[in-house]
C-alpha cells in the first residue's frame, strides 16, 4: 500500500474522478435548466374542473397543470382551512395556469385536491395564444369570417382566417417598422439638419425652402403608407371567433390579436413534437411582449452576439499590441514589473466598478465631448452621450483585456528564441520577425485569451446594466437605414433579459419557465461563440504548424 501511494496512482486516481464529478456536475447542470426550459413549450393538456369549496360553492376550472406538491394537513388547517374529516396526513394541491386576465384575477392559482369533484380532458377545449394578455382557454362555438358565421368544420375555417390575419398582421408590422420607420428617421435627420444650419448661421431661405420640399414630399409618402397601415389593421379585424370560456360566457375576440390556436387534448405524439419546434423556433426569432413574460428573445440574442463581436474587435489588437510590447519591446526593469502586477491584478477587480467606471468616463465624459463636438444640433438630447451598445463593448473590452494580454505574452514566451535569431540572420527587420513568424505562431494562444474573453464578457450583466442595455430595445443597432450600424443606441442583453424576467417580473410563475429557457438559450449563445473561436485556433495551429521546423 505505501508503494502505491508512493507511486502517485492515488492522486491520479483522485484528479480523475474529481474531474469526472466537475463534468457530472455541469452536465447534470445544463439538462436541469434544458429541460426545465424547453419543457415550457410543448403543448400541455388542458382540465377541465369540477369544483366545490369548503363552503359548498360549485364553480367550473379550465387551465393546465404548472406544478403540484404535497402539503401537511397541519399545515393547511394552520392557513385556516377546515378540512373537516380529513384522516390524511397530507393532500396534493396543484398550481394551474388558467390564462383568460381580463375575466380572472390571477393567472395561477392553487387548487386543493379535495376540492376537485371530477376532472376531464375534453378533445375541443383549445389554447390561444395571443398578441395581448396571454393566453385563453375554452371551447371555439363560432368563427365569423367577412360576416358569414361558421358554426360546423370550426377548425379548418379557423386555420383559414387565422393565416390570413396573421399575414396581414405581419405586413401591417413589416410595414410600420420599414418603411414608415425609415421616413420617421429621415424626418428626424431633416430636423437636425435644419437646427445645425441654424446654429452655423447657415440657414439661407433656398436652404429652408429645400428642407420644406424634403419635408412635405417625406410627409406625403407617409400619409400614403399611413393609409395602407390602417387598412391592412382594418382588414385583419374583419373576422372574429366566438369561445365559451370556463364561466359558461361567450366571448368575441378578434383575430388580428391571435397568434395561434390549438387543441392539445386532442393532438397526437407527432403533432406535439412538431408544434413544440414550431414555439421553440417563434422564441428564437420573435419579439418580446407581455413585459418579456412572453414572446421570443431575438432583439437579446442579437444584441448579446452583436455586443460581443464588437468587444472582440476592440480587446484583440489592443490586447496583442500591449503583450507584445511588454514581452518584446519593453525592459525588464521595475516599471515594467508594476506594469505586469497591475495587469494582473485589473483581472480581479469587480465587474460593476468597471460599469462605474465605463459611465463615468465613456459615457458621462467620452460621449458627452463627442455630443458637444459633433453633434451640438441634436442637443440637449444626447447621441453618444448616453449608454450604448459602443460603450458595453468598451468596458467589456477594458475587463477582459487583462485575459487576452496574459495569454498572448505566454503564446509569445512558448515561441524558442532561435526562431527570432534565424529570421534576424536572415536579414529580416525586428518588425518583419514580429509580423512574419511571432505573431502566426502566436495566434493560437491569441485565440485563447479571445476565447476567455468572449466567455467571460457574454455573461456579464452588472456593468452593462449601467452602459447600454435595457429591459426593452425599440429598434435595433443595426437597421435600413444610413449608416446602417448604430453603436450608439441602448441594446437588450440575454443576461439582463434573465435578470428582468426573474427578479422583476409582475408574474412570477409565468415568468419562471422563460428564465430557465432563456439561460439555456444563453449557455448555447456562448458555447456556440466558443466552438466557432476555437475553430479559428485549430485551424491556425494546423496552418502555421511548420513554422516550428
Amino acid at each position: 500500500m505505501g508503494k502505491w501511494f508512493k507511486s502517485g496512482a492515488p492522486w491520479i486516481w483522485m484528479t480523475g474522478g474529481a474531474v469526472s464529478l466537475s463534468l457530472v456536475a455541469v452536465l447534470g447542470l445544463l439538462l436541469l435548466i434544458g429541460w426545465r426550459g424547453l419543457i415550457y413549450f410543448w403543448p400541455h393538456p388542458i382540465y377541465e374542473w369540477q369544483l366545490t369549496d369548503a363552503s359548498g360553492n360549485k364553480s367550473v376550472l379550465i387551465g393546465e397543470i404548472n406544478d403540484r406538491e404535497v402539503v401537511p394537513v397541519e399545515r393547511l388547517r394552520a392557513t385556516g382551512l377546515a378540512l373537516a374529516g380529513e384522516e390524511r396526513e397530507e393532500l396534493t394541491r396543484y398550481l394551474v395556469k388558467t390564462g383568460n386576465r381580463e375575466f380572472v384575477d390571477l393567472d395561477f392559482r392553487w387548487v386543493l385536491e379535495t376540492d376537485i369533484q371530477s376532472q376531464h380532458l375534453p378533445a375541443e377545449l383549445a389554447m390561444i395564444e395571443r398578441a395581448t394578455n396571454g393566453n385563453f382557454y375554452g371551447y371555439i362555438t363560432a368563427v365569423k369570417e367577412d360576416g358569414k358565421i361558421h358554426s360546423q368544420d370550426l377548425r379548418t375555417a379557423l386555420q383559414r382566417v387565422l393565416a390570413r390575419a396573421n399575414l396581414l398582421s405581419e405586413q401591417a408590422n413589416d410595414l410600420q417598422k420599414g418603411e414608415i420607420g425609415s421616413i420617421n428617421y429621415q424626418l428626424e435627420r431633416l430636423r437636425l439638419k435644419e437646427r445645425k444650419a441654424e446654429l452655423d448661421d447657415k440657414l439661407t431661405d433656398q436652404l429652408k425652402a429645400e428642407l420644406a420640399s424634403e419635408r412635405q414630399a417625406l410627409n406625403d409618402r407617409y400619409q400614403v403608407l399611413e393609409k395602407e397601415l390602417f387598412s391592412l389593421r382594418s382588414q385583419a379585424d374583419r373576422d372574429v371567433i366566438t369561445v365559451k370560456d370556463m364561466r359558461g360566457e361567450l366571448v368575441t375576440m378578434p383575430m388580428s390579436k391571435v397568434l395561434d390556436v390549438v387543441w392539445p387534448n386532442d393532438m397526437s405524439l407527432l403533432a406535439k413534437l412538431g408544434h413544440w419546434f414550431h414555439q421553440i423556433g417563434k422564441f428564437i426569432t420573435g419579439d418580446p411582449r407581455e413585459a418579456n413574460t412572453e414572446g421570443g428573445v431575438f432583439p437579446a440574442i442579437f444584441g448579446t452576439v452583436f455586443m460581443v463581436f464588437l468587444m472582440a474587435i476592440i480587446v484583440t489588437p489592443l490586447g496583442v499590441v500591449a503583450a507584445v510590447y511588454l514581452h518584446e519591446y519593453a525592459g525588464k526593469n521595475s516599471l515594467t514589473k508594476i506594469i505586469r502586477i497591475a495587469v494582473i491584478n485589473l483581472a480581479g477587480v469587480p465587474s460593476i466598478v468597471y460599469g462605474v467606471f465605463g459611465l463615468g468616463f465613456f459615457v458621462y465624459t467620452l460621449g458627452g465631448s463627442i455630443d458637444a463636438l459633433f453633434y451640438p444640433e441634436a442637443l440637449p438630447s444626447p447621441t453618444f452621450g448616453s449608454p450604448g451598445v459602443i460603450w458595453s463593448a468598451l468596458t467589456l473590452a477594458i475587463l477582459t483585456l487583462p485575459v487576452v494580454i496574459v495569454s498572448t505574452e505566454e503564446g509569445l514566451a512558448r515561441i524558442p528564441s532561435t526562431i527570432r535569431q534565424g529570421s534576424l540572420a536572415l536579414g529580416a527587420t525586428q518588425a518583419e520577425t514580429l509580423w512574419r513568424i511571432v505573431l502566426p505562431m502566436a495566434s493560437p494562444a491569441i485565440m485563447t485569451g479571445l476565447i476567455l474573453a468572449i466567455a467571460r464578457a457574454a455573461g456579464e450583466v452588472a456593468p452593462l446594466m449601467l452602459v447600454g442595455v435595457v429591459k426593452l430595445a425599440p429598434t435595433l443597432p443595426m437597421d435600413g437605414n444610413f449608416p446602417y450600424l448604430h453603436v450608439e443606441r441602448k441594446f437588450m442583453h440575454l443576461g439582463f433579459h434573465i435578470y428582468d424576467v426573474g427578479f422583476q417580473s409582475p408574474n412570477v410563475e409565468a415568468a419562471r419557465p422563460l428564465v430557465y429557457a432563456t439561460s439555456f438559450l444563453l449557455v448555447t449563445v456562448i458555447v456556440g461563440l466558443n466552438l466557432t473561436a476555437i475553430g479559428i485556433r485549430n485551424h491556425l495551429r494546423e496552418k502555421f504548424r511548420s513554422l516550428e521546423h
